[in-house]
């Protein structure tokens, strides 16, 4: 009877953990049966569960990696969405938090309303998928921008050299779309608007994960970050459910 006991007592304590032991946003969702939705409201509606879970788990791979060197915050930018959506997404790892969430633009080699074309060439003009690092924030030709590192040889490790890095654009914005049905386009940078630019720039610069996703196989094929079979699951199936 004294097992029984000590035997429920456990199961219940992790299903209903106490509030000083419980586990973090991040072993929450990297746990098997763990729906973010479910719990963190603030996630409903916004994130693809599928695109949450790729994100979480390149993050964990990276900062084990020790290429994650701003502990804490994960940028998602989801070009399955159309251009007039919000679509770029800051989450706080530690409480499942969104931090921000907003527009963001594609390269014009990549597509028009939809991103559907992605490179890492240089003059393709077109956004590149996958896994980047956030460096030092600096001025340039479009003002006040953020460096970003590529991560996934082939796949994006031409950033640096295609000037691939996040800056404020006056096509980005919700006027833009009314006028024009979707946002302007970029040479192959994830711009943002003039609204938030400098915001968003300090809350995810040095050395935080950015997770460029689109369902696009090619890319679930040559990523050595991200789980293959979770990557080409189809879009309609929920891997927490």
């Amino acid at each position: 009877m004294m097992r029984l006991l000590i035997t429920l007592f456990s199961v219940f304590a992790f299903v209903f953990p106490l509030q000083g032991s419980a586990m973090s946003f991040e072993e929450q969702l990297l746990h098997t049966n763990f729906s973010p939705v479910a719990r963190f409201t603030e996630l409903k509606g916004q994130i693809s569960p599928k695109v949450l879970k790729l994100a979480m788990s390149g993050y964990r791979t990276l900062k084990e990696q020790g290429k994650v060197l701003r502990d804490g915050i994960l940028t998602i930018i989801d070009f399955d969405k159309p251009s007039c959506s919000e679509r770029l997404y800051v989450i706080d790892v530690s409480e499942g938090r969104l931090l921000y969430s907003g527009l963001v633009a594609h390269g014009s080699g990549s597509g028009a309303l939809f991103a559907h074309s992605f490179s890492n060439d240089p003059g393709s003009h077109q956004s590149s998928l996958g896994f980047y690092t956030t460096g030092d924030s600096y001025d340039g030709k479009h003002g006040y921008s953020l460096r970003l590192f590529g991560m996934e040889p082939g796949i994006n490790d031409n950033a640096e050299t295609r000037s691939i890095v996040i800056h404020g654009a006056d096509y980005v914005s919700h006027d833009y779309v009314r006028r024009h049905g979707r946002l302007g386009r970029s040479q192959g940078c994830p711009a943002i608007s003039f609204d938030s630019f400098l915001e968003i720039i300090d809350l995810i610069k040095g050395g935080s994960c950015l997770f460029i996703y689109h369902g696009d196989r090619g890319y679930a094929f040559k990523s050595s970050i991200i789980n293959p079979g979770l990557a080409r699951m189809p879009s309609g199936i929920d891997p927490f459910s």
